[in-house]
């Protein structure tokens, strides 16, 4: 179920910063080279990973844990996003806009973080199955 949320929402996002990518390539104005990375990384990237963690070692996960991480990450990376649309755009000033960026950025962390005690909790997951050979 979380998976197929992931992957979705990492389409949106895929297809969000390809168009904000080509506009500004379009304007020869690349301002926005914060946001647009932040989206590819952040949005799709990132939520793409999650997507294949989630189908692949998570199947059966579905509990609050996994909910609170899927929100968690979702909520921090769109206020990320658009925290940082305003300020490259000059819509808020930084003092303003400052807090909610930490804020967000630590939503996200500690997403990362609760995806790590779900993989860590999953009984057919094995840290020595993550070595590098």
């Amino acid at each position: 179920m979380l998976d197929r949320k992931y992957l979705v929402i990492s389409l949106v996002y895929a297809v969000m910063g390809l168009l904000l990518g080509i506009y500004m390539a379009e304007a020869r104005n690349h301002s926005l080279m914060v946001v647009h990375a932040h989206m590819m990384l952040l949005g799709f990237v990132v939520s793409f990973i999650y997507a294949v963690i989630y189908k692949n070692w998570l199947p059966r996960a579905s509990g609050p844990l996994a909910l609170a991480q899927f929100c968690l990450h979702q909520v921090s990376a769109l206020v990320l996003i658009s925290g940082l649309f305003m300020l490259y755009k000059q819509l808020a000033p930084e003092p303003v806009l400052g807090p909610i960026l930490g804020v967000s950025s630590i939503g996200v962390l500690i997403a990362l973080l609760l995806m790590i005690v779900l993989v860590l909790k999953e009984k057919s997951v094995r840290a020595g199955e993550y070595a590098l050979t």
